[in-house]
């Protein structure tokens, strides 16, 4: 049995943080979703599991890497795994694959993106803090 995640494959065992379908204002000029769009879904999907450990407001602080592996289309359902991979004293650094599941008719599924960023937890006022500290 392999232990390589199938990239043709929705991960297994896994809850999506984010389910979208693009819409066509999400297109970019040649007709593929907007890098932006997707990026700000990462965003998104990426600060869920960073404000569950957290247990407070997060703040993206950096974009670690990001990496567009395929083109995303209007009509693909895209699904958005975030993952916790460390935390520190104030920071969380999340893992972010996206996956694009195509053609209904004839199902497949392809790794669009993978990033990494981190978030800073907040107070109320938008300072830094420690972790899980009220």
């Amino acid at each position: 049995m392999s232990t390589t995640p199938d990239p043709t494959r929705l991960p297994e065992h896994k809850q999506p943080a984010l389910r979208v379908m693009p819409m066509p204002a999400d297109l970019n000029p040649a007709g593929d979703v907007f890098g932006g769009w997707i990026m700000a879904m990462v965003d998104i999907a990426g600060a869920i599991p960073a404000r569950r450990r957290a247990k407070c407001r997060v703040a993206t602080i950096a974009v670690n890497s990001f990496l567009f592996k395929q083109p995303v289309s209007v009509g693909d359902l895209v699904s958005f795994y975030a993952e916790v991979a460390s935390v520190g004293r104030t920071s969380v650094t999340v893992d972010v694959e996206v996956y694009a599941e195509r053609d209904p008719e004839n199902p497949v599924v392809v790794k669009v993106t993978e990033a990494r960023l981190t978030y800073v937890a907040v107070d109320d006022k938008g300072r830094k803090r420690v972790l899980g500290e009220p």
